[in-house]
């Protein structure tokens, strides 16, 4: 790796000047070739269209597939729309700050557009499924309102409900004859294949996007550590580079290091295990341990700078993702509500107290001892105590007051039977 680099200025220069052509280059080109390749996704998605749906869209509707084809096939079709969406948010960002404009560009966006609207439908089905309340919306009678005087209390405002249908039978017996008819209907079992259609797309969806959130920050920092920082860090630190510590922890531990090693020469000689070695021999020795633990020791710190630069490009990546994924985490918070609604009252109470324990809980302070000492280390800081201290008496409180608010004010009225439940089990 260290190889790789030229050795004079002269060809350093040459060789940054290379990179920044071919970078200007390549931003330059960034809305044409983000828009080229929107357009060859689109385009695949006709050739299926044409090849195996009678050019019609690709839907189990258009022709009768197996279901394990037809999942083959709607698999195809989410991965180039998923194209499709990233090519064309890279093409809007790309030409906000590149103005180019021609009718290459707009054959393309045209193509594209015939594609994309065939399938908005679906996308509608998946973001409005399970996303929404099936609660009718409160009306406030504002009549009402204006007829209290200035100084009444607020809780005198009365919302109004839909008014509620009377019959001859009881509501309980009209539902369940409503769910008969609608179980018998004709239609009844499209509309369930479809609903479950549309809940498994919402399920892979929320766990493919749960994996992307964390596959991509941990790739994103190991590939720009290994191939983009630590190559940097080495050209500009050298090999011959005086300053080996970035901290007085990691000094002091290079000095205990060499300390054992003299030691355990002398142990060795002691318990006649060794011959005895005269003094220009021994500083020899330990000179070379010195150097072997320089080395050591430089190389941890160019792991611990480069550690700062990773992980904020980890970070940018990650908020990359965030924003062009708005979509998707509609979807993900829909799929982990009704994960978790769908637990038992005793299963919420269980988890809720788990997590309390081990962050705010009697034995949390030691966790969160390891856990920054070990967060300084890998940024290279010093663990200072007093920090560590300062923060584990204020950062647990406030979570602790967080989560009892969070109990007061929004379990008890979300799920009572949970918070009964919770107190329970915590008394």
């Amino acid at each position: 790796m260290k190889n790789s680099f030229p050795k004079t200025p002269a060809l350093l220069r040459q060789r940054l000047k290379e990179y920044w052509r071919y970078l200007n280059h390549w931003f330059l080109n960034t809305p044409e070739r983000a828009l080229l390749e929107a357009q060859q996704a689109a385009q695949r998605i006709r050739n299926i269209e044409i090849e195996h749906f009678d050019n019609k869209k690709i839907s189990s509707e258009s022709v009768k597939y197996t279901e394990n084809v037809m999942s083959y096939w709607q698999g195809y079709l989410d991965k180039n729309l998923t194209i499709i969406k990233i090519r064309l948010a890279e093409f809007q960002l790309s030409r906000g700050i590149i103005n180019i404009s021609n009718s290459v560009l707009l054959e393309k966006l045209k193509v594209i557009d015939e594609v994309v609207e065939k399938y908005a439908i679906k996308d509608e089905q998946i973001s409005n499924s399970g996303l929404g309340s099936t609660y009718p919306p409160l009306q406030i009678n504002r009549s009402e309102i204006k007829k209290q005087p200035d100084s009444s209390n607020i809780n005198d405002i009365k919302a109004t409900l839909p008014p509620q249908s009377t019959g001859v039978f009881p509501r309980s017996i009209r539902k369940t004859v409503n769910r008969i008819k609608s179980d018998l209907a004709p239609q009844a079992e499209e509309e369930f294949v479809r609903n479950y259609r549309v809940s498994r797309n919402r399920t892979i969806i929320a766990l493919r996007f749960m994996i992307i959130l964390i596959t991509v920050p941990l790739l994103t920092q190991y590939l720009s550590k290994e191939f983009l920082v630590t190559p940097i860090l080495e050209r500009i630190r050298g090999e011959n580079a005086t300053q080996i510590f970035i901290n007085s922890d990691m000094e002091k531990e290079a000095l205990h290091e060499l300390h054992n090693f003299q030691q355990s020469l002398k142990f060795e000689y002691l318990l006649n295990q060794a011959p005895p070695l005269s003094s220009e021999l021994t500083q020899e020795k330990i000179k070379d341990k010195a150097f072997e633990i320089s080395e050591e020791f430089r190389n941890k710190s160019n792991s611990n700078i480069g550690n700062v630069f990773a992980d904020l490009i980890s970070l940018v990546s990650f908020s990359i993702v965030i924003a062009l994924s708005k979509r998707e985490i509609m979807i993900l918070k829909s799929f982990m509500d009704t994960v978790v609604y769908g637990l038992s009252d005793s299963a919420k109470a269980f988890l809720i107290i788990l997590v309390t324990d081990i962050f705010v809980g009697f034995h949390s302070p030691d966790g969160w001892e390891v856990l920054l000492a070990g967060l300084a280390e890998h940024l290279g800081l010093p663990a200072s105590r007093n920090v560590i201290f300062l923060f584990i008496a204020t950062f647990p409180v406030i979570l602790n007051t967080i989560f009892k608010y969070w109990i007061f004010r929004y379990l008890s009225r979300l799920s009572p039977s949970a918070l009964a439940t919770l107190k329970e089990m915590d008394e």
